[in-house]
């Protein structure tokens, strides 16, 4: 109870003082988001296989969370829901956007960024986006691309507009394509080839790494990966995948250098372990696992990077660290990297059921860490129920700033859980995929689909069941035995629930 106060006590005097001049212990916050990591490719969430010791850091320094959840089972949606505060399925076209997609985010809507924006704080992006540019899909490549992350509450972005394996394969800095030269002008398409360049259908012998069969990574080839897209020009733009992360990390460090002297917020879209697994020359078969285990290697270096520059410039102690992933692993995901032949008794689905695109646990319980070294206890342990979905509200309500009306509906405030490691989390939460599914307790009602049960591309379980499925989370992690016929009533009180949610609006 004495942490509870305390941490109350905390957001209002910080909150008080924000507004206008943020107090000097107000903390900063620094958020790193791994792309298709799974709950079981942390060794402190149990992978003996693989180290990872700077992310297990994290948690030494504070909260290991084992029951927080993405809102959906892929990026976009994911991605959109933490940003905005809402569940994805309330508002179209929050699917897997394509590179050249237009902003899904709008302008008017409130956002996480806004929210230390309103308490005074510097806002950074760094890494991917994959929420669209731009008001529609044809945009000019050659000049401002816009509006994008700056209209949405970012101060400063620095970013690659969807993911490595999509053209275009540039860099965006605020609104401009690092690079880009007037007399090679950048064209994309996702309907049609434009431009001359190789493809991966066409040219299979340039290729440096062998594309999956029907995965669509057979369009134009970059630093000899095919792509899903056609790209032509920008040819001095275009960045090398051995790179990206190394580039990204130094305009992290960039950005907080710049604004050590004042609190920043600094949201860091990892790309590890997402497809193309390209890591740099010097993890290349360190891991054991093939590429996608050395990229995950290649993350926790550059969590280590940051980290270690937060401590050089005085602020580490006073920062808050949250690391989670968007979505859950996937193996084969368009590339013959190894991953499958190479995975040696590693578990990246943390013995869950699914994957990526599933409604299964491992599609959307995600390894979730929260570091404040100022305040918070160490290597603390919870299972209070979170979504990432509850991450503005939390902190909003940690920094005392207002939430308009109408906005972040699904949102949360969990400071308590989040910070002080009280046991309670939400009483519900509502997770997306190809079907819909709710957590309420220790049961989770998935909605029946009459969608394929199966994904042979990815080797992965969808979830989808004509049938009403009930599982006992606590007794049944794994989701093999179904309770629906045994609980109807249960049955019936969650499914009113989750289509009562479904058919709201925002």
């Amino acid at each position: 109870m004495k942490r509870i106060v305390f941490f109350t006590c905390l957001a209002l005097i910080v909150g008080m003082s924000v507004k206008a001049q943020p107090a000097k212990d107000t903390p900063n916050v620094v958020l790193i988001y791994a792309d298709d990591l799974g709950y079981g490719d942390l060794s402190v969430y149990g992978a003996t296989e693989i180290q990872t010791p700077n992310i297990d850091a994290l948690a030494e320094k504070g909260i290991r969370f084992t029951n927080a959840h993405a809102s959906a089972s892929t990026c976009t949606p994911s991605r959109y829901s933490l940003m905005t505060g809402n569940y994805p399925f309330r508002k179209t076209g929050t699917n897997i956007l394509p590179g050249d997609a237009k902003l899904i985010i709008d302008q008017d809507e409130f956002t996480l960024p806004m929210v230390f924006k309103e308490a005074g704080y510097a806002t950074g992006l760094v890494g991917k986006w994959h929420l669209g540019l731009g008001n529609k899909v044809e945009k000019d490549w050659n000049g401002e691309v816009k509006p994008g992350p700056l209209e949405v509450g970012f101060d400063y972005s620095f970013i690659f507009p969807a993911t490595a394996d999509r053209v275009p394969t540039v860099f965006i800095e605020n609104y401009t394509v690092v690079g880009a030269e007037k007399d090679d002008p950048i064209e994309v398409s996702y309907s049609h080839k434009v431009g001359n360049d190789p493809t991966g259908k066409e040219n299979p012998e340039l290729l440096k790494m062998k594309a999956s069969p029907n995965h669509g990574h057979d369009n134009t080839i970059v630093n000899g990966i095919g792509r899903i897209g056609w790209m032509t020009g920008g040819y001095k733009a275009r960045w090398t995948d051995e790179e990206l992360s190394y580039t990204f990390v130094d305009k992290v460090k960039e950005f907080v250098s710049k604004h050590s002297e004042e609190p920043f917020f600094l949201f860091y879209n990892a790309i590890e372990p997402h497809v193309p697994r390209m890591p740099a020359t010097q993890f290349k078969g360190k891991s054991k696992l093939g590429y996608r285990g050395d990229a995950i290697l290649q993350l926790d270096h550059s969590v280590g990077e940051i980290v270690e520059h937060l401590k050089n410039l005085s602020v580490y102690e006073n920062t808050i660290i949250v690391f989670t992933s968007d979505n859950g692993p996937v193996l084969d995901d368009g590339y013959e990297d190894g991953a499958v032949e190479l995975l040696n008794g590693h578990d990246p689905f943390g013995g869950f059921r699914g994957g990526k695109y599933s409604a299964f646990e491992a599609g959307t319980r995600m390894p979730f860490l929260v570091s404040w070294p100022d305040k918070m206890k160490q290597s603390a342990l919870s299972d209070a129920l979170l979504g990432q979905v509850d991450l503005l509200s939390s902190f909003a309500n940690l920094l005392n700033v207002s939430i308009p009306e109408k906005s972040a509906m699904d949102s949360e405030a969990m400071p308590d859980a989040l910070f002080a490691n009280h046991p309670q989390g939400r009483s519900s939460l509502i997770k997306s995929s190809s079907t819909f599914s709710i957590i309420k307790g220790n049961f989770k009602y998935i909605l029946p689909s009459n969608a394929r049960a199966y994904n042979s591309l990815v080797d992965i379980e969808l979830g989808n069941d004509p049938e009403d499925q009930l599982y006992n989370l606590k007794k049944d992690p794994q989701e093999r035995d179904n309770l629906a016929k045994e609980y109807p009533e249960l049955v019936k009180e969650l499914k009113e629930a989750l289509q009562a949610e479904l058919s709201k609006e925002l």
